[in-house]
């Protein structure tokens, strides 16, 4: 059997979407595979790669890219948007079996001390890893 391909979309596959593809990684390799990509690519916010060795994953290995990089090129199962930016503007893509959208506050762009920008990543962190688990116990 293989695995679904999995796709998420944010606006700068900075945060949520690499968030999101770690989580997928971690809990759920066997019966999906996870991508992020974003309407461009603005390279992963330090805070996020934070927040994640945080809770022991670490996602050094995984690099920001455009979805463009996947558009015609590979087929997925799920396309996920985490955000309204990328909900609107997201190209469509062919063969795409289901597409959910996911409603994610941007953390960068909070605005606060570096102590409370921490913060947002981590909250940010916990709704992206809830809704992980709650995909993979729906669609598994």
């Amino acid at each position: 059997m293989s695995k679904a391909k999995v796709l998420f979309i944010c606006t700068g596959n900075s945060a949520r979407s690499q968030m999101a593809e770690a989580f997928l990684r971690e809990y759920d390799s066997d019966n999906f595979e996870a991508y992020s990509g974003g309407l461009k690519a603005e390279g992963i916010h330090p805070m996020t790669k934070q927040v994640m060795q945080e809770v022991g994953l670490d996602i050094s290995d995984q690099e920001s890219k455009e979805i463009s990089r996947f558009l015609g090129k590979k087929h997925f199962g799920f396309l996920v948007t985490v955000c309204r930016k990328a909900e609107k503007n997201c190209p469509t893509f062919p063969d795409v079996s289901t597409r959910l959208f996911w409603d994610i506050e941007d953390p960068k762009a909070f605005e606060g001390s570096d102590e409370e920008k921490l913060a947002k990543f981590r909250e940010t962190r916990d709704e992206v890893e809830e809704r992980v688990k709650n995909f993979i116990k729906e669609h598994s």
